[in-house]
């Protein structure tokens, strides 16, 4: 077979779907897997982004960066549920890719994952380690400096340990097999909702409409930037997608779960908004910590202190999906053969690939510990906003080349919807530090040698294709 063919050579959709189970555990029903979304959706966005855009980009009117950034990623939201809905498998966007666009297309966007999915894990444990760190001095606890940041963040640091024994431990959760570690997520999440929502509550009765005006201070353009600063706070239903083997009912609970989890985020994030840029003027606004900031402006410190635990307990649940995610579309790719098979054995009791949990547990610990907060996020976003890229090509492509396919989901708006998802991530994708581009195409070139001395020959197709040709002869 040419190369030219075999790089494109896919999967089809009906084999995928049918496929035996690999040993994973059918645990988590509609409700978990909505939780595990909405884990990974709200965090930093409303605990850190929303402040920094009202001061700095939007002022009142991150509102309107929220529901812009809402918008567009409901675009690549409804693409990937209408193939969570027919190709009910572990591996996300790297599944949908494979089975429609081709081997290579799919191997370069889950060797991508690979690493924003990770370095996401660190990012996030690095700004958990921070508020830690903010809580403990308020406590009157001195730590030694040794342990606490990254070499070069301040004087005489030499590892984020915090940070390393978060990674660790979301490393041990996801372990202990999938259904003690939704239960944990599900009652984290609902902790976080509950403090948002608390905010919520307590913040309205301290609005004062007067700050609202001028409502766009920068101008509409301010508004649409901060749409590109937020809109990396409101996906994580599609790591949240690469659960769909461990859906209890995959083809009518996986469209829903995604659907729902950004609804049920997008209608928090707007109401939050709401509230900081009412309760105080956005020039005065905290970038760092806006509604403890906030909060402390109208006397209430004590409930300040709560936000900041709310905000730890909130972040954390991002570090849990984000880690779900690369490990199983890890776990798929080293079931396809594009990755050695040992990556792809789970334990024989709790059904989950504990081999790839803990590499990627050490990996992001190595990463948060030993990386300052800036250099470890920019080797994250670029992957995720071309995966939203293939995932809404390859709705469009299925959708014309097999138009009679069943679908538990059907993507209203086509072709529409999925090329404004296409549109609004190149856009974001132009937003990007070159410092970002340098390291993506780094990682790009290591994963084609890769492929090219391993994954080609050996990927399952690949020996199905040997096998067809054998017997021909």
């Amino acid at each position: 077979m040419a190369v030219g063919q075999g790089i494109f050579r896919r999967k089809p959709v009906e084999q995928i779907a049918d496929e035996t189970d690999e040993g994973l555990s059918r645990e988590l029903g509609l409700w978990q897997l909505t939780a595990i979304g909405v884990g990974g959706i709200i965090g930093a966005g409303i605990f850190a982004l929303a402040g920094a855009v009202a001061n700095e980009t939007a002022g009142p009117a991150v509102l309107v960066s929220f529901l812009i950034a809402g918008l567009a990623s409901a675009a690549a939201a409804l693409s990937y549920a209408e193939f969570a809905g027919m190709i009910p498998k572990a591996g996300s966007a790297y599944t949908y890719g494979y089975a429609v666009l081709g081997e290579a297309v799919g191997w370069f966007i889950g060797w991508d994952l690979l690493l924003e999915y990770t370095a996401i894990v660190a990012v996030v444990a690095i700004g958990i380690s921070g508020y830690f760190g903010f809580l403990v001095n308020e406590l009157g606890a001195d730590l030694p400096a040794w342990m606490l940041g990254a070499p070069g963040t301040g004087d005489g640091h030499r590892v984020d340990l915090f940070a390393v024994v978060l990674c660790l431990l979301i490393a041990f959760l996801l372990t202990r097999g999938i259904r003690a570690a939704a239960r944990f997520e599900t009652f984290v999440v609902g902790l976080k909702v509950a403090v948002v929502l608390l905010v919520i509550v307590v913040g309205f009765f301290h609005v004062k409409t007067a700050n609202y005006s001028p409502f766009f201070p920068f101008g509409v353009g301010g508004a649409i930037t901060g749409a590109a600063t937020v809109f990396f706070a409101v996906f994580g239903y599609d790591a949240m997608s690469t659960a769909a083997e461990e859906s209890r009912d995959a083809r009518r609970h996986m469209p829903k779960a995604i659907i729902w989890s950004l609804v049920v985020s997008m209608v928090l994030y707007v109401l939050a908004t709401l509230v900081l840029t009412g309760m105080q003027n956005y020039r005065d606004i905290d970038p760092e910590s806006g509604f403890s900031s906030a909060f402390a402006s109208v006397g209430l410190s004590g409930l300040a202190s709560v936000i900041a635990v709310g905000a730890i307990i909130g972040i954390l649940t991002v570090m849990f999906t984000f880690m779900l995610g690369v490990t199983r579309v890890w776990f798929s790719m080293s079931r396809d053969g594009l990755l050695p098979g040992w990556f792809a054995k789970v334990h024989p009791v709790r059904r989950v690939p504990t081999r790839v949990t803990w590499i990627v547990g050490v990996g992001s610990a190595l990463i948060a510990g030993f990386l300052p907060i800036r250099q470890a996020a920019e080797l994250t976003n670029i992957g995720i906003l071309l995966a939203f890229v293939v995932v809404c090509v390859a709705v469009i492509v299925l959708r014309y080349r097999r138009p009679d396919a069943p679908r538990t989901f059907r993507l209203p708006g086509m072709p529409v919807v999925p090329a404004l998802g296409v549109i609004f991530s190149i856009w974001l994708i132009t937003f990007l530090d070159p410092v970002t581009w340098l390291r993506f195409g780094v990682w790009f070139l290591l994963g084609a040698v890769v492929y090219a001395l391993y994954g080609y020959r050996r990927s399952a197709l690949a020996r199905r294709d040997e096998d067809t040709t054998d017997r021909a002869r």
